[in-house]
């Protein structure tokens, strides 16, 4: 019969034990090389680009050929031009009107479809169908809609009900058009934002409810002292996305209107890319688009931290 030393046997459990933790220690250096690629990468794709658009933003730059720096001037032309303030007040007006309407359609949606009908899942389905298509595809459905013709689309829909003095050309009025492609934001997403609400909706505890409801609580007074503190992190994340989404919104408005008409639903992502595209002037939309993403990132951080102190748990 065969003996084992026990020093021997210590010494081979130790380095073993040794050799194990190396392998799976997180912050040990074999980790950090199975990371470096995807790093490499990343800062090839994202962070290069990134820092190199804000350099040029502070340029000339043409595209082609040498750049001269000039410093804040093209940020003074976008504050001091009346077409590239425009486009920043448009995609303000535009991001207010998608957020207030957007959530407050949706909200009704979720709380209708929460209920007990029969038919709630078809219309949970209907609801939601419209925000697994394609933006340019809905964009260029409702340009139809909005046929400026008395007896075609959305004109012909209102005066089938008798409300033909809301009939509008509603493209080719300059005081219209911008609310139109609203519409369409709203009438496309409002369904992937309810589904949101309806699972905050479904987590709520029916003993809440049932037990304020005997104490004499009204259905008013349930909605605002119980259902909506408790959908406080559905609301954070649905007004979050909507004024994300506002702000950088592009698609619709391009494919529905391109600008126009004249200058009144540009906003700054179409302002991007036609400076870039169309004008050549890349310098002048980089600054354009650093601009954009501090709006975008200042105000949905200032807005996250608010809507998140005034939520409540359970």
């Amino acid at each position: 019969m065969s003996t084992t030393h026990p020093q021997v046997t210590t010494a081979a459990a130790s380095r073993s034990r040794r050799r194990g933790r190396r392998r799976v220690s997180p912050a040990g250096a074999p980790t950090l090389w199975f990371a470096a690629p995807a790093l490499a990468i990343y800062a090839l794709i994202v962070i290069y680009p990134s820092l190199g658009g804000a350099y040029y933003a502070f340029t000339d730059w043409s595209g082609i050929g040498a750049h001269k720096w000039i410093g804040l001037e093209n940020f003074k032309t976008l504050f001091t031009d009346d077409q590239s303030f425009g486009s920043l007040v448009n995609t303000i007006k535009l991001t207010v009107f998608i957020v207030i309407v957007q959530n407050a359609i949706e909200l009704m949606l979720a709380l209708g479809v929460h209920t007990m009908i029969k038919s709630r899942y078809v219309l949970r389905t209907a609801f939601f169908a419209p925000a697994v298509l394609s933006p340019v595809v809905i964009a260029f459905l409702w340009k139809y809609m909005f046929n400026p013709q008395p007896d075609a689309g959305l004109n012909a829909m209102l005066g089938f009900f008798g409300l033909d003095f809301l009939q509008q050309n509603w493209l080719g009025d300059p005081s219209v058009a911008l609310w139109a492609v609203g519409l369409t934001v709203v009438w496309q997403y409002a369904g992937y934002s309810m589904v949101i609400f309806l699972a905050a909706l479904q987590g709520i505890p029916k003993d809440l409810e049932e037990a304020a409801e005997l104490d004499g609580a009204g259905r008013w007074q349930r909605f605002r002292h119980i259902v909506l503190p408790l959908i406080a992190p559905a609301m954070t994340i649905n007004l979050t996305l909507s004024t994300i989404g506002g702000l950088k919104l592009f698609d619709q408005v391009f494919a529905i209107t391109g600008g126009g008409p004249g200058y009144s639903t540009e906003t700054l992502s179409t302002l991007i890319y036609k400076q870039a595209f169309v004008f050549g002037q890349y310098g002048y939309s980089t600054a354009v688009a650093l601009v954009l993403a501090i709006l975008v990132s200042a105000l949905a951080l200032v807005q996250m931290r608010y809507l998140q102190s005034r939520e409540v748990t359970y």
